[in-house]
């Protein structure tokens, strides 16, 4: 397997992005630190508009501070039961601040997105840190619907035994978001190994579900803070075989690591995958966008060759 760069572009006045789903024609971006939903253009990355998420007095200085920010880490287009397609965008529950979503409904045609609706998380945050390993802390940073399931991946920085992910059943978990049943969803919990750079485990970052398969991104940070970051050593993307629901086995992946035409490996910190376009059988083309930790975001275009 091979993943090999082929553009990166600095993404200006967009902080810190984190997650990044492609409807139609527009690549849809979130910032951990900011409070928009960006819109670009999917084939030129040319900006569009963007999108109020929540209102806040912190972003001045085109970033909110890590004490008071919502930490926006997953991002995923869905149909909802109704047909309804839009995105559903979800904090990563670190702290008890970040237990804060939205639903965003996008237009049948064309570019832009509908009214926001704002989803509390809480008692679904409960029930996932429940089947945490004893001293992981809960920090969700991807998260990818497919037809029945909404994926959600726990990534656990400089430790590999919580590098999981959380299968629901998504009409159960729509209707509980939305407050239509107070049963919680059904959770099934996988555990995954993933490559290591320097001894150090590599942690979920991005998924995206396209063309019938679970793409994810991961990266290796030189942490062990779920809330403070680490020098960033690599990144990976590669295919996730998801099995059956309910096994127990850790299972290891196989993933690409990131690297220039040249043979450099990348080392900027990839945070969210999206499909571009399929090239060939097995053959990929891909939009990642990276963090830099600093306020800075890229988008690099990958090809990706199972």
């Amino acid at each position: 397997m091979r993943a090999l760069i082929r553009r990166e572009l600095q993404l200006l006045d967009l902080p810190s992005a984190s997650g990044v789903e492609i409807v139609q024609e527009v690549a849809y971006i979130i910032g951990d630190d900011s409070p928009f939903l960006y819109q670009l253009n999917a084939a030129t990355l040319a900006g569009g508009g963007r999108t109020a998420l929540f209102e806040t007095a912190h972003f001045s200085s085109g970033r909110i501070p890590k004490d008071v920010k919502l930490d926006l880490e997953c991002l995923t287009a869905l149909t909802t039961p109704a047909g309804e397609t839009g995105l559903l965008v979800l904090g990563s529950g670190a702290t008890a601040l970040r237990e804060q979503g939205f639903w965003v409904p996008l237009p049948v045609a064309g570019s832009g997105a509908g009214t926001v609706y704002p989803l509390g998380l809480s008692g679904l945050y409960t029930a996932l840190r429940a089947l945490l390993p004893s001293g992981i802390v809960l920090n969700l940073e991807a998260a990818t619907a497919t037809e029945t399931e909404l994926l959600l991946f726990q990534r656990t920085v400089g430790a590999a035994s919580g590098n999981m992910l959380f299968r629901l059943p998504l009409a159960a978990t729509w209707a509980y978001l939305h407050h239509q049943t107070t049963q919680l969803p059904a959770v099934h919990r996988q555990l995954f190994e993933l490559p290591v750079i320097d001894g150090k485990p590599a942690g979920f970052s991005g998924a995206s579900w396209g063309a019938g398969q679970v793409f994810v991104t991961a990266s290796v940070e030189d942490t062990q803070d779920a809330v403070l970051d680490g020098a960033v050593l690599g990144s990976f993307v590669g295919v996730l075989q998801l099995g059956s629901p309910g096994h127990r086995t850790v299972v290891p992946v196989t993933l690409a690591q990131l690297a220039w035409a040249d043979g450099r490996p990348y080392r900027g910190k990839v945070e969210g995958v999206a499909v571009l376009r399929p090239l060939a059988a097995g053959h990929y083309e891909l939009l990642l966008v990276t963090d830099d930790d600093a306020g800075g975001s890229t988008a690099v275009t990958v090809e990706l060759t199972m």
